[in-house]
């Protein structure tokens, strides 16, 4: 990991091995991932466009999903990881997100003859502002630019105008980041507010209503700044297929829920903390206070910050996936 000033000046720069061996980073892009996860299931099992309208628990404990394209699907179980904007969340209770006060563009540049840098995490701090980049590919680099706003402000779609907002912020920032949002492709291109929901005990609604569950950000959505939030949604797959294989050996209504209610237990001792967590680093990264920054970049980065201590929070022994011997 490489860490500078919005001049260009290096705070410090360290391996992960160097500072915790328990410690890794894996860059991978979004798409090739849900690929990857999509092909291990049957054929036709995906439904693409399918806009959840409306949500009815039937009498004989199955749940009848209704689509905007008229279809329905009524289902035993309904595992519910359709994202931050959740209509499955709405309807059990959940309030919406909550913005955060800072924004993200983020891209993928592509360099048709290969990308030329180093397998590290980039990281440039300024004011009110900072960014990053990694490479995810031989061909493509992964980058974000987060900012202060008071409000979301309007939803832009326009890729051209995304880039020259983005390419505004930090015009004087170091050439690689702005060549990187030049060689972004258009349909890479996004600008998202940050949002999070904090889960509080015996205050929010619990995680799953009769044979509905939520998954991922679906319940738990988080800010970024920790690199958490798509970890944790498979962190919550793994534990919920667990519990839900040996309560359908049961057979009983009553063996899926409280599955349901197993696997909320277990996850919100860890979600809980890490959404807070995620939620406070943001805020000091986020900070604007000339004085405040000059002390960031001369003593808490360089002499006082250990990445072991700070990121061994998000090591997850997630056991054997599966029986080697089967």
């Amino acid at each position: 990991m490489e860490i500078r000033t919005a001049e260009g000046n290096e705070l410090r720069s360290f391996k992960f091995k160097d500072e915790d061996q328990n410690q890794e980073v894996r860059a991978v892009e979004r798409r090739i991932l849900l690929e990857s996860l999509a092909n291990q299931l049957p054929p036709d099992s995906i439904r693409f466009s399918s806009k959840l309208e409306n949500i009815i628990t039937t009498g004989n404990g199955k749940t009848l999903l209704e689509f905007g394209d008229g279809k329905q699907l009524l289902a035993k179980i309904v595992i519910a990881c359709d994202g931050v904007r959740s209509p499955i969340a709405k309807w059990m209770g959940f309030s919406e997100p909550k913005y955060v006060g800072h924004c993200a563009f983020r891209g993928l540049g592509f360099y048709l003859n290969g990308q030329p840098f180093e397998p590290k995490v980039n990281y440039i701090y300024g004011r009110g502002l900072r960014a990053g980049y990694v490479p995810v590919s031989p061909t493509k680099v992964y980058w974000f630019i987060c900012y202060n706003s008071p409000s979301p402000g309007p939803k832009v779609m326009d890729p051209v105008a995304l880039k020259k907002q983005a390419k505004e912020l930090v015009r004087k920032w170091p050439e690689e980041l702005l060549n990187l949002i030049d060689l972004s492709q258009d349909e890479t291109i996004s600008k998202t507010p940050l949002v999070d929901r904090w889960l509080w005990p015996g205050l929010s609604p619990p995680a799953s209503k009769h044979r509905v569950v939520l998954v991922g950000d679906a319940w738990h959505p988080m800010t970024p700044n920790l690199g958490q939030g798509g970890c944790c949604a498979l962190e919550d797959a793994v534990i919920l297929a667990r519990k839900l294989a040996d309560a359908i050996s049961h057979g009983s209504d009553s063996s899926v829920e409280a599955a349901f209610r197993s696997y909320e237990s277990e996850r919100w001792l860890r979600i809980f903390p890490l959404t807070i967590r995620a939620n406070v680093v943001g805020s000091l990264l986020q900070w604007e206070n000339p004085v405040v920054c000059s002390a960031r970049n001369n003593i808490v980065i360089p002499k006082l910050v250990r990445l072991g201590p700070i990121l061994e929070h998000t090591n997850f022994d997630c056991e054997p996936l599966y029986d080697a011997n089967i």
